[in-house]
C-alpha cells in the first residue's frame, strides 16, 4: 500500500479551511452520517422545492406506505370541549390500564425492542380528572436530543392535581427514548421517527414504532400538543406552528396567551399531520434549541401550556396570560452564500427592517468577510449558533409582517382533507419537519 504524507507546509489557505470544514462535522455520533437534515424550504414561493437534505438519509415516510389513521371522530367544538362533556366523569382506558377519575397513574409503552430482545418502554403519565372534559396530549423527544419539551411535560404533568382538573392530560416526556439514551436526534438506524407518522405495523422500524405510539397513545386524544426544539445547533424563538385554517387548531393557538404563531401546513409523515388528518387538533410549541436545558424556554412553554388548560376550562384557576404577540403567515430562511464562520449579530426575537445586517460569515483564512443581511421586515423567530458554515446553510429564520391570512383555496389539498395532502406552500424548518 502506497503511503501518502502530507506536509504541513503544502497546504493552501483553501485546504486549510477544506480541512476546518472537515473537523467541524467529525463530531457526529459513530454509525451516524454527518449531514445536515435542517436545510429544507421556505413558504417563500421561489424556495419551495423539496431539499434532499431535508430529510433522513434514509427512506421517508413519502416514500414508504403508511396506514390511514383511525379517524378520531368528534361533533363537539373544542372550545366546548368541558360545557358539554356532561356531569360525570368516566375511568380512561389506556395501555392496557384503567385509569379512574380523579387520579393519575404512571403507564408504559413499548414499541419495539433492543436486538438482545430485552423490550424498549416508555414512560406515559396519565392524569384523569375529577370532572369530565377532553383528554389533551403532551408528546416531547420524538427527536432524542430535543430536552427542553421533556421539563415541560414533568412541570405541567406534576404541577397539576387530578381533583381539580376537568378532562384527562396524558403526557410522554420521551417519545423516541432510543435516540434520547444516545443523546441523538434519530432512532438507532438513521431514521428520524417524525417522517414516518402515522406508521405501518408492517414496515420499517421506524414506521412501525410509529404505527404503535399512534394507535396505542395518540387515538385516544382529543387535542395534542407537540414540543420541538430547533435542530444542528440551531434555536427557535418560542412559538406555536399551527395550520390556522382548521378551527380547533385555532382555538388551541388561541389559547397559549404570550406566543408567537406561525402558520404552517405540517409535511407528510410528522405526527401533526398524521394527528390533524384524524380529526384531533395538533400544534407544535417549538422552544430553543436541541442537546441542553434552557431553564427560560421552559419555563415560557410551561406557562403557555398552563394558560392553554385554564383557557380550555379544564382548569378553574384564573391563569391569564394574553400579552399580544404576532402571528406570522410568512416566514423565510436567509442562508449563507460563503463558507466561514457565521457570527450573528441579532438574536432570538430581535425586530428587523429589510437591509438590516443579521450577521457577517467570515474566512478564517484569507479574513474575507460577507455580510448576511435580512430580506425582510419582521422579526428572528430562529436562528442558528455562531458555527462553521458552509454556502447554502440556513442562518436566520425570520417572521414576515404581512397582512395576508391563510386561504381557504382548494380544501382539498388542506390537512383537514381525508386524503394526504400535496400542497408545498411551507416547509418547517429546523424543527419537528427536519
Amino acid at each position: 500500500m502506497t503511503k501518502i504524507r502530507l506536509h504541513i507546509n503544502d497546504l493552501t489557505p483553501l485546504s486549510w479551511f477544506a480541512l476546518l470544514l472537515l473537523w467541524s462535522g467529525g463530531f457526529a455520533q459513530a454509525g451516524e452520517a454527518a449531514v445536515d437534515p435542517g436545510d429544507s424550504g421556505t413558504d417563500v414561493i421561489e424556495d419551495v422545492t423539496d431539499d434532499p437534505d431535508s430529510r433522513s438519509s434514509e427512506v421517508s415516510a413519502e416514500v414508504e406506505e403508511m396506514v390511514d389513521p383511525v379517524v378520531h371522530e368528534s361533533s363537539v367544538p373544542l372550545a366546548d370541549a368541558v360545557s358539554t362533556a356532561g356531569s360525570k366523569a368516566k375511568s380512561l382506558e389506556l395501555l392496557g390500564a384503567r385509569v379512574r377519575p380523579g387520579t393519575s397513574k404512571r403507564l408504559s409503552w413499548s414499541a419495539t425492542e433492543l436486538f438482545e430482545g430485552v423490550p424498549v418502554s416508555t414512560p406515559v403519565l396519565v392524569l384523569n380528572g375529577a370532572e369530565p372534559g377532553p383528554t389533551l396530549c403532551l408528546t416531547a423527544a420524538v427527536h432524542g436530543d430535543e430536552l427542553n419539551g421533556i421539563e415541560m411535560v414533568r412541570r405541567v404533568m406534576h404541577d397539576l392535581a387530578p381533583k381539580e382538573v376537568s378532562g384527562a392530560i396524558i403526557g410522554i416526556p420521551i417519545v423516541n427514548v432510543q435516540g434520547f439514551r444516545r443523546g441523538s436526534r434519530y432512532l438507532p438506524d438513521r431514521r428520524d421517527l417524525n417522517r414516518y407518522f402515522p406508521g405501518n405495523p408492517n414496515g420499517s422500524a421506524a414506521a412501525r414504532i410509529a404505527h404503535s405510539f399512534f394507535v396505542n397513545v395518540i387515538a385516544h386524544c382529543d387535542a395534542l400538543i407537540d414540543l420541538h426544539t430547533g435542530s444542528n445547533s440551531r434555536a427557535n424563538l418560542p412559538q406555536i406552528r399551527a395550520d390556522l385554517r382548521d378551527p380547533d387548531v385555532v382555538t388551541l393557538t388561541q389559547g397559549f396567551g404570550s406566543m408567537v404563531i406561525l402558520h404552517s401546513t405540517p409535511s407528510v409523515g410528522t405526527l401533526r399531520h398524521a394527528a390533524t388528518r384524524a380529526g384531533i387538533p395538533t400544534v407544535t410549541l417549538e422552544a430553543g434549541g436541541p442537546s441542553e436545558l434552557e431553564l427560560n424556554e421552559v419555563r415560557h412553554g410551561v406557562r403557555g401550556i398552563e394558560t392553554l388548560v385554564n383557557t380550555l376550562g379544564m382548569i378553574d384557576k384564573k391563569r391569564f396570560w394574553s400579552d399580544p404577540e404576532p402571528v406570522y403567515y410568512r416566514s423565510s430562511w436567509v442562508r449563507a452564500d460563503n463558507g466561514g464562520i457565521l457570527l450573528s449579530d441579532v438574536s432570538l426575537g430581535s425586530t428587523v427592517r429589510k437591509g438590516d445586517l443579521l450577521g457577517t460569515i467570515n474566512d478564517p483564512m484569507s479574513n474575507a468577510r460577507s455580510e448576511l443581511r435580512s430580506p425582510y421586515t419582521g422579526r428572528i423567530i430562529g436562528l442558528a449558533r455562531n458555527q462553521v458554515v458552509m454556502p447554502g446553510f440556513a442562518a436566520f429564520h425570520v417572521g414576515i409582517q404581512t397582512a395576508d391570512t391563510p386561504t381557504e383555496d382548494a380544501i382539498d389539498d388542506s390537512v383537514l382533507s381525508k386524503k394526504q395532502s400535496e400542497t408545498r406552500d411551507y416547509i418547517d424548518d429546523m424543527s419537528e419537519e427536519e
